[in-house]
């Protein structure tokens, strides 16, 4: 399939799962149940890191109820104390693959325990006012092609079915990351070294590597209706006017000798996850879809413009690709250093949810494996307080404040414009 393609079917899977409207809502809980591709803890992190960005203002906590070699029906046992009993209030279920034993238990038996877990799952969770999302499992490295049709996804189709039909919600995370993955495949296929090859997949071929992670977190954040655009601004240079400023409000307009200068505070900003992650939207189409932050100026004089924000070099843009408009959530003029402040905020927020999630796993192991512990009591508190201090500290972190944009000629040695 041709790279276009691609994309157009990539983006038409993200409007297919697209909610109405970001279903994480201010004083929210969220648990993520599910096996071991949950307990890695990597796609969990994403939708953390997403939400810090793109709602500062809601507090929203999260946690992680993944058990490797876990099941829907196995579940049951650890239900009330991992996710009813954590004042959970949206819960999302990501089971499957061991359910099926990897393929050797893929009979009426297994299923039929798959779906009566995912029932108890909703009933038990629905009594306590939780929001369900039931989900497809990730997807493994078998050919897409063969899995869409497979005992697996077929399964998993039946258990999001049932569970609509008891009240809850569904995310379709196989079909969703399975476009990534024909991408991948495609690709894979232009290349005669496999030792270039991408993958999803860590060598089993069932647990995600870092690439699938991102690619289920991406895919779980459109299911849960993830608004496709930050913000956007349009101006009018010639009149100084502020056409319309959408998620944002603009300020002190005014003109420059050779450009223009304004100021802009946006409601959220994009999500970026560090140097060279924007390698990545070859793969997961995240600015098309997930990171919106438009600028558009028309009437500028014909020839280059560089577009500073907070004095750092963000691009260099012909007059005419700025009356086009340019999305540049992850736009830098220097690939070693991350592009606006809104880029070198969401870094910083990142290695702050790794912090908090290295921080809330050695205290998860140790509740586990050394709960004994004398200070048992005094630990978890001083590990409540950390994770408190943390979550406080990222959602500072993330808290737009007012951009000073300018827009100058860009001077005559500069490099040649992007294309």
């Amino acid at each position: 399939m041709r790279s276009s393609h691609l994309l157009a079917a990539l983006c038409l899977t993200a409007t297919t799962l697209h909610a109405s409207e970001f279903s994480l809502r201010n004083g929210d809980t969220v648990t993520f149940l599910g096996d071991s591709i949950t307990a890695a803890r990597g796609y969990t992190k994403i939708v953390e890191h997403y939400t810090l960005m793109r709602f500062p203002e809601r507090h929203v906590r999260f946690l992680n109820a993944g058990q490797g070699g876990d099941t829907a029906h196995g579940c049951l046992q650890r239900l009330e104390r991992d996710v009813l009993a954590q004042g959970t209030t949206v819960l999302t279920v990501a089971f499957g693959i061991n359910d099926i034993g990897w393929g050797t238990k893929a009979d009426d038996t297994h299923r039929q325990q798959y779906l009566d877990g995912i029932r108890d799952i909703v009933l038990r969770s629905q009594k306590r006012g939780i929001r369900v999302f039931i989900c497809s499992p990730a997807i493994t490295a078998e050919s897409p092609d063969t899995a869409e049709k497979g005992y697996l996804q077929i399964m998993a189709d039946e258990g999001m079915a049932l569970a609509r039909s008891l009240g809850a919600s569904s995310i379709d995370v196989s079909r969703g990351m399975r476009e990534i993955q024909r991408r991948v495949v495609s690709a894979n296929a232009q290349e005669k070294d496999s030792k270039n090859h991408t993958r999803l997949h860590v060598d089993d071929g069932v647990h995600l590597n870092d690439l699938g992670q991102l690619a289920m977190g991406y895919t779980l954040l459109l299911g849960l209706g993830a608004p496709a655009e930050v913000s956007a601004v349009r101006l009018d240079a010639p009149t100084l006017r502020t056409v319309s400023a959408e998620h944002c409000t603009v300020s002190s307009l005014e003109r420059l000798p050779d450009g223009i200068g304004f100021r802009r505070l946006d409601r959220g900003l994009p999500l970026n996850l560090g140097i060279f992650s924007a390698l990545n939207h070859r793969w997961i189409p995240i600015p098309d879809t997930l990171n919106g932050y438009r600028l558009q100026i028309t009437g500028l004089d014909a020839g280059d413009y560089e577009v500073r924000a907070e004095g750092r070099l963000v691009g260099r843009y012909s007059a005419e690709r700025l009356a086009r408009g340019e999305n540049i959530a992850s736009a830098t003029a220097n690939g070693w250093e991350p592009g606006g402040p809104w880029d070198a905020q969401s870094d910083a927020v990142k290695e702050i949810v790794d912090a908090r999630d290295k921080a809330w796993g050695g205290e998860h192991f140790r509740r586990q494996f050394n709960g004994d512990h004398p200070a048992s009591a005094r630990l978890r508190r001083q590990a409540k307080a950390a994770d408190d201090a943390l979550v406080t500290l990222a959602r500072s972190m993330a808290k737009p404040y007012p951009y000073r944009f300018e827009v100058r000629r860009a001077p005559a040695s500069a490099p040649p414009v992007p294309r």
